[in-house]
């Protein structure tokens, strides 16, 4: 009898009608409905292929065998797929009209149909395919003996075309390896462009055969061999992934100019290191260890530079397939241009009203040097003047923090006729919460815009600039907060459910790390670390409500973090969106709202393991050092939790004392975190005061 209701337990469980809420789909489909059924994998599964597409389908469609395999252990008979219409009675039947070519505007859309016995996928090119496979594999359920597919009829495409992610690779070197697990996953998120910022002050990383000074004396030994480029380039391209790469001038130029200090603005004879070349006196550069902004410039009016870079062009872009450039372009003070005669003095001779005009008139010089490969010139905002070419895309990344109102910048640059993509509020160094770029449109409501220039916002990039990210750390800077901002490039506008989004990120974390993504193995690595291999249990408890301090507060000025400093400490283990913050501030939201005895032993659940988790805290920095600054915020949350039990429990409570622990609580200066929990918290000391 046992065995006969457990079977008819099953056979429930597998065809229970799932609901679009359960489902952990990110970027959420245009359209999507759930039929009633399933389908049931068995070891049988196999994939055929049809239409004429890119090669890349064969890679992609192994890739999506492979996994699906180690999720469900089926051990798939089917091993690679080589060829068109390889196996037509197969389950799976993805049909490419034609081959996609990777670029602005191609078309992306699929149309995914799950029915019991097949599975059909169609798609213009192998491209929406791509995309396709990546929503099935997150569509996977399973019950206590099955994984299946609900059955559904999905029908997708991107609201922007431009969905990119720039790493940089220039403050901290990230190794190929680093790079490659950051492509698969971009792929599985159906991000489609991939901007590597390859030349900073802090280092230049592109070999150039023709001119090895660059590697030899600028990259401290980390870059990136021509053939490493070439496989990265050909690995983005098999995941549907356009590459642009990066070689910011005239601005952030320390490294280029430590290799070629005769290219550089700043001519002054009472500096130190100087040396004699003919008539001229030269100044000596150095690869810079700071984060910041520095004044080391290339100089346009010295046709040696023009000839360098054209050189440098030459040989590197071949290197990519895609057709844009990025060239920087930002951040330049203009303070050597200012101090140097000759630069002044060709300023005048070309008309020149000031600086802003003497870049464009630099930049315009790189145009033809990129068109000269088929290449299209992209730099940050400053290119944007009254001058500029209107074939370059330029890149937003001004906002509140530089003084402009939001979606400004992005708004000027399609009204002036460009096209544009958006970087600013998707900066993931600034540490903020996921839900800010989620919330944060290309194209804000607000926004007046014709037709015609909203098609010029191309979409958006997040960035991962690397002042403080080291490729133990880089990956839980980026993920999964990346997937959110992917969902605002790719859903319609009005998808923007908190809940819902922080339901389902968890589910794509979890999936990242067959991808290889390393943002919660390593947290382990730091964490034992800091406690000196002790038990760590506290310490993730700890982590779990602590966040980086924000928008470069951890390293305000740029000089507390070396290049080569640590990032091995707290504040490198915690990431944005502490994980026990969010779980706590919907807890004490319901509690305020129904006072039941489950909800108040939620509540009080968090602060007892808080008492406790100090106390462990404590204990532990006996033998580990680098636990000692954690201490008083860490006793700063006890004692509050201390307080709120007590007030709790309805035992009297000093108000002024409460005041006191909350701000406290609110510190900036320990271990460079700040707890996440504060606004909570904050809130428990309202209610329990207006309550007294």
């Amino acid at each position: 009898m046992k065995n006969i209701l457990m079977l008819l337990l099953v056979a429930f469980v597998s065809n229970a009608q799932i609901k679009k809420e359960q489902l952990d789909l990110m970027p959420w489909p245009q359209n999507i409905n759930l039929n009633k059924g399933v389908f049931t994998l068995t070891k049988n599964f196999k994939v055929n292929i049809t239409g004429d597409p890119n090669s890349r389908i064969f890679v992609g469609a192994t890739h999506f065998l492979r996994r699906l395999d180690g999720r469900t252990g089926l051990f798939l008979e089917q091993g690679f797929i080589t060829k068109i219409n390889e196996f037509p009675s197969a389950e799976l039947q993805i049909n490419c009209q034609s081959s996609g070519v990777l670029g602005l505007n191609e078309d992306e859309n699929y149309v995914l149909e799950v029915e019991p016995n097949l599975i059909r996928i169609n798609a213009a090119n192998d491209l929406g395919a791509l995309h396709a496979l990546e929503t099935l594999l997150q569509l996977l359920q399973n019950n206590s003996t099955d994984f299946y597919f609900p059955t559904a009829v999905i029908s997708d495409n991107p609201r922007f075309t431009w969905r990119g992610l720039m790493i940089d690779a220039a403050r901290h070197f990230q190794p190929v390896d680093v790079i490659k697990r950051n492509l698969d996953a971009m792929a599985s998120v159906k991000m489609n462009v991939f901007h590597w910022h390859l030349v900073d002050d802090q280092g230049w990383r592109i070999e150039v055969k023709n001119h090895p000074k660059l590697t030899e004396l600028a990259s401290d030994g980390d870059y990136y061999t021509q053939e490493e480029i070439r496989s990265i380039v050909k690995y983005a391209d098999e995941r549907g992934i356009m590459v642009v790469p990066e070689i910011d001038v005239p601005g952030h130029a320390s490294a280029l100019l430590t290799a070629y200090p005769e290219l550089g603005s700043k001519k002054n004879n009472l500096d130190k290191g100087i040396l004699k070349t003919n008539e001229q006196t030269l100044v000596n550069y150095s690869i810079e260890r700071n984060a910041g902004i520095f004044t080391p410039t290339l100089d346009p009016s010295n046709p040696k530079t023009y000839q360098l870079l054209s050189e440098i062009f030459d040989e590197v872009c071949p290197l990519f397939s895609g057709d844009y450039f990025h060239i920087g372009g930002d951040e330049n003070e203009g303070k050597d241009w200012d101090t140097n005669p000759k630069i002044q003095e060709f300023k005048r001779e070309k008309k020149l009203a000031n600086n802003h005009e003497l870049q464009t008139y630099f930049t315009m010089q790189l145009v033809p040097m990129l068109r000269k490969h088929n290449k299209q010139l992209m730099g940050w905002e400053e290119i944007m003047t009254k001058n500029m070419s209107k074939s370059a895309i330029i890149h937003s990344w001004k906002g509140l923090n530089e003084g402009l109102s939001k979606g400004s910048s992005i708004a000027a640059a399609a009204k002036n006729g460009y096209k544009t993509v958006l970087s600013n509020g998707y900066y993931l160094d600034l540490m903020q919460n996921m839900e800010d770029h989620y919330l944060n449109d290309p194209i804000p409501k607000n926004t007046v815009l014709s037709l015609e220039e909203k098609e010029r916002i191309l979409g958006g990039e997040a960035t991962m600039w690397s002042e403080l990210v080291t490729p133990l750390t880089i990956d839980s800077r980026i993920w999964p907060r990346t997937a959110a901002i992917a969902e605002r490039l790719w859903s319609s506008r009005d998808i923007t459910d908190l809940n819902s989004l922080h339901k389902r990120i968890k589910g794509v974390s979890f999936h990242l790390e067959e991808l290889g993504i390393t943002h919660l193995k390593n947290k382990g690595v730091l964490l034992r670390n800091i406690s000196n291999n002790q038990e760590t249990t506290a310490l993730k408890d700890f982590s779990n409500v602590c966040e980086p301090l924000k928008i470069y507060t951890r390293n305000s000025g740029g000089t507390e973090y070396q290049t080569y400093s640590p990032f091995t400490l707290f504040a490198d283990a915690c990431t944005s969106d502490a994980s026990d913050a969010y779980d706590f501030n919907v807890i004490v939201d319901n509690y305020l709202v129904d006072k039941s005895g489950e909800n108040q032993v939620a509540l009080t659940n968090y602060f007892s393991k808080w008492i406790n988790m100090n106390s462990d805290l404590v204990e532990m920095s006996a033998n580990a050092p680098l636990v000692q600054p954690l201490l008083p915020l860490s006793k700063s949350l006890s004692d509050i939790s201390v307080q709120i039990l007590l007030a709790l429990e309805k035992k009297k409570t000093d108000s002024s004392l409460l005041s006191n622990l909350l701000e406290e609580c609110n510190a900036k200066n320990h271990a460079d975190v700040e707890l996440a929990v504060y606004a909570s918290l904050k809130k428990m000391v309202t209610y329990i005061d207006l309550k007294d």
